[in-house]
């Protein structure tokens, strides 16, 4: 009896773990079409007032405007040629967090990508792109 309730348990546990997974995907499915489009238009309608992107480790913060510039400069040079989320999380406080791989003609990069919530809707707050 016991061991059917600790079966029954780990079934439960582990359904709501992947609604839990699949609800951060879907959250984070509009920044992956803009990412894998290289459209630095349609990602900035998802930037928080301001954003933090990283290249190599070299970090600045922008405001929403001049992190799609950044962006545009980037996709620019760096055209996608494939791009997908191949894991999504959550810290101890909820905030979601995804890390991807981003293939340009010229390299691959690790990419993370985190979000917050701002009025009610989960914004971008930071994306790490870093050279594998």
């Amino acid at each position: 009896m016991k061991r059917n309730f600790l079966h029954a348990l780990a079934l439960v546990w582990l359904m709501l773990l992947s609604l839990t997974v699949s609800a951060q995907g879907e959250a984070f499915a509009p920044v992956r079409n803009a990412i894998r489009g290289g459209s630095s238009r349609e990602l900035a309608q998802y930037f928080g007032s301001t954003v933090e992107l990283s290249f190599d480790g070299d970090k600045q913060s922008y405001s929403a405007t001049q992190a799609e510039f950044v962006m545009k400069d980037f996709f620019a040079k760096q055209a996608p040629a494939s791009f997908d989320f191949v894991h999504y999380g959550g810290s101890n406080e909820g905030t979601p967090y995804a890390v991807g791989k981003y293939v340009s003609k010229s390299g691959a990069y690790r990419m993370f990508v985190k979000m917050k919530s701002a009025k009610g809707a989960l914004v971008v707050d930071t994306i790490d792109f870093t050279k594998e």
